[in-house]
């Protein structure tokens, strides 16, 4: 833990991305294989199961440092973050503690889940007593599952390419599945990352998928691509991004997050297996990549995100579930054939084959995207204006010549984009504010806006008061005043601010503050943001009965009243048909 407590403070130090590489590639040389499986597991976004509830966690710490509960709690509001409160509150460890993340992560902290308070509670003293500051903090984070770490997957890949004298896409290709809850890190898995290159070809786990090309949103106007003609131009799917495998007689499916959804998914599951059975009945290797869909089979479209969404989130797939929210595959690449990595190959290769093999298997619920013709940029446009109408976000643009990539990866020019409709906006209030993390983590950054309930009539906006109408005799004097507007909340969003917007709403937050939830402050309402947001949606779980997709703040507008904010007809209007 030690070691590994040092890395962390090394690498939030730090914002140099060279010198975090180093860090960690420092740290892999020294040490164990058990320990360096766990390190990579947690920088590399997995999130071990939290051990203890976060309350017991508290009174334990406030018990260790003899504070009153009203101090703690005062210092945890002031401090913003429960592992660096306790870290800072916490008397000087007394006898150091040494042993290795692995130690931690497989025995101890297990170890607590499901013991009784009390000696959960004397466990967690114990440890605190050998640990410094680092340590503590370190342990607290990872005892809740919450420890963020300032670097990238991409760059974890980089250190440990050149620890192991490998190349990053090699590195990348065993890293799929990493981070996946159900596989335990260890030594061998380790070993494994840092092999030669000869000793694991890329492919050869059965079930195991490649790295995920991904693209770049177009900011550019198309026509500085050249002409259409050079670029596979499909629809770009709101949907869930996936590889679905087929090798020895088996299918899995793995999401763009590296889990395996199979279990999810048993229609595409079925038809994955007749698709193999029909191209590859040797059992030869056969990889899609692909899009993951809720699908009107009636109608050849796809169904609201939220479809899919209501899908995903259950625990169990009733009967009733399959036929409300049923699934298909949409192919648009293909990325293994008959054993072989095709991603090498060109594009316009790769789509060919995949649309022979798909057009001769003939499987209902796996399909190829569509490619979209059009004699020139104007004419794309126009039919990306209808985007929405036929339930996509827009283009992806994919260069004829190019191979299938790694990552975000960006040759020159650029060979994936996505040229997606501009989203949703809305004017709404700021109502709630929370306090971020790391180095936000004393600032308030992560807010709860909302609209009104409906639209103003004349006096709220201000103008003629009833008493000056019925002056003039436009109204009874004798009308019942309109009941006050109230905010509805309806989206969360942290992005969008500069440093220096979020500074200046924070002042705001601290000056405006109502009333104190634990971490959440209500704020009085008096600043103005645009949201945009990709997608929209009714939902029964919400008070406001909508849900909003990938919220973000567009811009703060100081130029508008409170008063005149969206209502929540507003965000209805944008609702689909259907």
């Amino acid at each position: 833990m030690k070691a590994f407590a040092a890395l962390y403070a090394e690498l939030d130090a730090s914002t140099s991305t060279l010198h975090k590489v180093d860090a960690i590639e420092r740290y892999l040389g020294r040490a164990a294989p058990v320990d360096a499986a766990w390190a990579v597991y947690v920088l590399a976004g997995g999130k071990p199961r939290q051990a203890v509830p976060s309350r017991l966690m508290r009174e334990a710490a406030r018990e260790a440092a003899g504070l009153p509960e009203w101090l703690f709690d005062e210092c945890y509001q002031a401090v913003g973050d429960l592992a660096e409160t306790i870290a800072h509150l916490l008397p000087p460890p007394v006898a150091p503690e040494d042993a290795g993340l692995a130690e931690w992560l497989t025995r101890r902290l297990p170890g607590l889940r499901g013991a009784p308070a009390g000696d959960a509670k004397a466990a967690l003293r114990g440890w605190w007593a050998g640990l410094d500051w680092n340590g503590r903090f370190v342990l607290c984070k990872l005892i809740t599952g919450g420890l963020r770490v300032g670097v990238s997957k991409l760059l974890v890949i980089r250190a440990i390419a050149r620890f192991a004298g490998l190349d990053d896409t090699l590195v990348a290709q065993r890293m799929i599945g990493y981070t996946d809850a159900r596989a335990t890190p260890d030594a061998a898995r380790f070993l494994a990352l840092v092999a030669p290159a000869d000793a694991h070809a890329p492919g050869a786990a059965a079930g195991h998928p490649y790295p995920f090309f991904l693209a770049h949103p177009l900011q550019q106007p198309p026509e500085s691509l050249g002409t259409p003609d050079d670029w596979l131009v499909e629809w770009k799917w709101d949907g869930i991004r996936a590889q679905l495998v087929l090798r020895a007689g088996g299918a899995w499916l793995w999401s763009r997050g590296e889990e395996l959804v199979t279990e999810r998914f048993p229609e595409i599951e079925r038809a994955a297996r007749a698709f193999a059975a029909a191209v590859a009945p040797a059992g030869e290797g056969v990889v899609l990549d692909g899009e993951v869909l809720a699908w009107d089979a009636d109608a050849s479209r796809p169904l609201p995100f939220a479809a899919l969404q209501r899908r995903v989130t259950r625990r169990t797939l009733t009967p009733a579930v399959l036929r409300a929210s049923p699934a298909a595959f949409v192919a648009y690449d293909l990325l293994e054939w008959r054993g072989e990595d095709w991603r090498t190959r060109a594009q316009a290769e790769r789509r060919a084959m995949l649309e022979s093999l798909l057009d001769a298997a003939a499987v209902p619920g796996l399909s190829v995207s569509p490619r979209v013709r059009a004699d020139d940029w104007a004419a794309l446009a126009a039919l990306r204006a209808g985007s929405r109408e036929r339930g996509v976000e827009g283009f992806m643009l994919k260069r004829l010549g190019a191979p299938y990539g790694v990552g975000r990866t960006r040759s020159e020019g650029g060979d994936w984009w996505k040229w997606k409709v501009d989203p949703f906006t809305v004017d709404a209030v700021l109502v709630y504010a929370q306090r971020g993390h790391g180095r936000r983590a004393s600032l308030y950054t992560d807010y709860t806006f909302a609209v009104w309930d409906r639209a103003a009539d004349r006096t709220d906006a201000g103008d003629a008061t009833d008493a000056d109408r019925a002056d003039r005799g436009t109204v009874a004097t004798d009308r019942p005043p309109a009941a006050p507007r109230t905010l509805l909340p309806f989206a969360k969003a942290y992005s969008g601010l500069t440093d220096e917007e979020i500074r200046r709403v924070d002042a705001v937050v601290r000056r405006t503050t109502v009333e104190k939830f634990g971490p959440v402050r209500s704020v009085a309402p008096t600043l103005v943001f645009e949201l945009g947001f990709e997608g929209i949606a009714r939902s029964p779980r919400h008070k406001s009965g909508i849900a909003v997709r990938f919220p973000r703040m567009l811009r703060w507008r100081t130029d508008k009243r409170v008063e005149d904010a969206d209502t929540i007809d507003a965000l209805r209007a944008l609702l689909p048909s259907r």
